[in-house]
């Protein structure tokens, strides 16, 4: 395992320490106000090696009981019960029953959705993790302590946009900078080409916008190109020549400055990921669909990586559809099958790259939903649980501890929403560590990492 690349200087943890004495306000605005403040001191990070991060984003608030589903015969119970309507049998769940190398405590057992069942050799292989009820956190929290309101809560629960952007960015709906962002500002300096460090194929997402590291937007056809200077303008070469001059020239005016630098960036960009792609080439087999399209063209980029330069990068895809009000036992096995076809092809691709060591996907949700059903759905909820996915990955395991199925439980704040009882701080805490981030560099990244003893979850090797 490689040690963690160069850290910040004792004079610059003094400064942040400082600031965040100055910038401890209530709530969730000091994390983003600290990140800012600090970040700028961050040391440049450097890497000889190459790894990679996959965010795969489930839009809409992911059904967390009917995804990892309680299958030994009391909790599978307990689980029918609080839903009856929405519930999987627990016969068509043997097919899919993970065996971890550590059984969980009181003879708990948990099954696949049926859909994810590409994801069991995975599993059994040893190259995944199942994290139990994490969420979004600024402390950690007990029930009376938030039915007291006594700690900081993520502002805005149960919110779509707030939560999709605390998970991103620690920060509600407004943020400017997500963490892996800010992973990408301390490695960006290290790449043949800073343009490719944070690549989105799913469109804008706060979680990869950073203080000096700007996502790159591809689709997962490749790059965008501006057609006038891609193919001949009206036939003409020359023209298409002209146009390109017109846009990417130097102006005297500010703004005009920076709208023809970031087309001139957009420009050469385009021309060398399209020559890096031509000789980037799969063996693996993707099923077909957006999201597996869209993790396919993530592999196509990892194999074009020399090409590219690249030491570090962190990527981003998602899916939608997961705001299952109504229709959950019809619409929620078509989701899970998308979400477990496409990533055991890409960890397949890995392998077939011979990079699975260096690249580590995990699933993010906006949040989980409601235990109880409200007839054919459920509805806004917090923990959830989620998968990390790679051949760094300590598999065949389950992270944090199984929480209680039952109506207003201990790990219930009502409905079946689960009070999380991993942060996502902490998930991205163990996943730069394993990128190759220090841990006083993992504050600038994460700053309500500093609020939890437990910093790594130990699932990385």
């Amino acid at each position: 395992m490689n040690a963690p690349v160069s850290s910040l200087g004792q004079a610059s943890r003094r400064a942040f320490l400082r600031r965040g004495a100055a910038l401890s306000i209530a709530g969730a605005a000091g994390p983003w106000a600290l990140s800012l403040a600090a970040m700028g001191e961050a040391a440049a990070q450097t890497a000889t090696d190459y790894k990679a991060l996959v965010c795969v984003f489930l839009y809409g608030g992911n059904d967390y009981a009917n995804t990892v589903v309680a299958y030994d015969q009391a909790s599978h119970d307990a689980y029918r019960a609080l839903r009856p309507s929405v519930a999987l049998d627990r016969a068509a769940l043997a097919p899919t029953l993970l065996n971890p190398a550590t059984p969980l405590p009181g003879g708990r057992q948990y099954a696949l959705a049926p859909g994810l069942a590409p994801l069991l050799p995975v599993f059994d292989a040893g190259r995944m993790a199942v994290l139990l009820n994490i969420g979004t956190l600024v402390t950690p929290t007990t029930k009376a302590q938030y039915q007291a309101r006594s700690v900081p809560l993520p502002p805005k629960l149960f919110s779509h946009n707030d939560q999709q952007s605390y998970w991103q960015a620690s920060s509600p709906e407004g943020a400017r900078s997500g963490w892996g962002g800010r992973l990408g500002d301390l490695f960006a300096a290290g790449n043949g080409t800073s343009t490719f460090t944070c690549i989105s194929v799913t469109g804008n997402a706060v979680y990869l916008a950073g203080q000096s590291a700007v996502q790159y937007q591809v689709t997962s056809n490749g790059s965008v190109p501006v057609n006038g200077v891609k193919r001949p303008l009206y036939g003409s070469a020359a023209c298409s020549q002209a146009l390109q001059n017109l846009l990417v020239a130097p102006r005297t005016h500010l703004l005009e400055n920076e709208y023809a630098r970031v087309t001139r960036r957009s420009v050469e960009a385009n021309d060398q990921l399209t020559s890096a792609l031509a000789g980037a080439t799969l063996t693996t087999a993707f099923p077909t669909g957006g999201l597996a399209d869209q993790l396919k063209l993530v592999a196509r980029l990892i194999a074009a990586r020399s090409a590219l330069g690249a030491k570090r990068q962190v990527f981003f895809v998602s899916i939608g559809g997961f705001d299952t009000h109504d229709s959950l036992a019809t619409a929620h096995p078509g989701l899970m099958a998308s979400v477990g076809g496409a990533l055991a092809a890409f960890q397949q691709a890995t392998q077939d790259l011979g990079v699975s060591e260096q690249v580590t996907a995990f699933t993010a949700s906006d949040f989980g939903r409601t235990l109880l059903s409200n007839n054919d759905g459920s509805d806004h909820g917090w923990g959830s649980m989620h998968f990390v996915v790679g051949g760094a990955v300590r598999g065949r395991s389950f992270v944090g501890n199984a929480p209680v199925l039952a109506d207003n439980g201990p790990d219930d704040v009502g409905q079946g929403r689960l009070l999380p009882a991993l942060s996502v701080d902490q998930l991205a805490g163990t996943l730069a560590g394993w990128f190759g981030v220090s841990a006083s560099d993992q504050l600038t990244v994460l700053p309500n990492l500093d609020n939890f003893s437990t910093r790594n979850l130990g699932f990385m090797a």
